[in-house]
């Protein structure tokens, strides 16, 4: 699973917006939402990430990581979206690059897709009210991204890494941002920055309790001008109880959210149901 998920991470786009600018803002069955803001805040109890289904850790006790649903009952596919923020681009979100993308979850709840937000904890602390906005909508649930967008293998197209004796710490500390944000309906599932890991970070994590949660489809969306094309590739990669990935930021993936409007009633056209990656790897529980 480990050298499959390194060659799906080696997909050029997502290098590139591990380099560059990224990330977002604003389950079970699709679910309605009036598409109200300001909601009232989640207690900071409701931020603990426990509940969701994990999956049991894998070989030698290694952190276990999840792709896709195999063999799922019926046609469900996840969409999955990453809110990506480092802790030096908070310069550049003061001088006014924006890494959230309001109206891609306006378009979210718009079309009633539930969904999962990868979150990194420097996202949350620049955008808290779009963060808190989020965890407090039950069509969505808030995933662990890390910290500050480091790497944790030493080869992951030029990012920072974080120390193996570091790397637990860095996946509690993003946990600890959504708290003070008071971010509500976290779950315990962490996607690797760039999808970069190997043994050593498996290993780091299995304290955390935390289901590794990669993908399946590439959605390509990171730094691309053609809507069209993202479509197309989603529509093509596409299978029951797939994972895509996909991005939440107007300066890094302009088109996210016209794929999104587009990608949606297509997949309903073929009888696909829209549900959070949770409902998913709940499935592979019962595999």
């Amino acid at each position: 699973m480990i050298s499959s998920l390194r060659r799906t991470a080696l997909t050029c786009a997502l290098g590139a917006l591990a380099l560059g600018a990224t990330a977002c803002s604003g389950g079970g069955a699709e679910l309605s939402h009036p598409g109200r803001v300001g909601r009232p805040a989640a207690s900071p109890s409701a931020v603990a990430p426990t509940g969701p289904p994990t999956l049991a850790p894998g070989p030698a006790g290694l952190t276990p990581v999840f792709r896709s649903a195999p063999e799922p009952k019926g046609r469900t596919v996840a969409l999955t979206f990453d809110a990506d923020m480092t802790a030096g681009q908070g310069a550049r979100a003061a001088s006014g690059e924006h890494f959230d993308n309001p109206r891609l979850i306006a378009a979210l709840r718009a079309l009633r897709v539930p969904a999962t937000v990868f979150m990194t904890g420097r996202w949350a602390e620049q955008y808290p009210v779009q963060a808190r906005d989020i965890g407090g909508d039950p069509l969505f649930e808030v995933a662990n991204h890390s910290y500050s967008h480091y790497a944790f293998t030493g080869d992951c197209y030029g990012l920072p890494s974080v120390p193996g004796g570091r790397m637990r710490a860095d996946v509690e500390r993003a946990f600890a941002a959504f708290r003070r944000a008071r971010v509500g309906h976290v779950v315990p599932y962490f996607r690797f920055p760039g999808g970069c890991y190997d043994r050593r970070a498996l290993r780091a994590l299995t304290p955390a309790g935390v289901t590794v949660v990669q993908w399946d489809v590439v959605s390509g969306d990171a730094f691309a001008t053609d809507a069209d094309a993202v479509t197309r590739q989603v529509l093509d990669g596409v299978r029951p109880g797939s994972v895509v990935v996909m991005h939440c930021t107007r300066s890094a993936a302009p088109t996210t959210e016209r794929v999104v409007r587009a990608v949606v009633p297509a997949l309903r056209a073929k009888g696909f149901r829209f549900v959070r990656v949770s409902e998913l790897v709940g499935a592979a529980r019962k595999a």
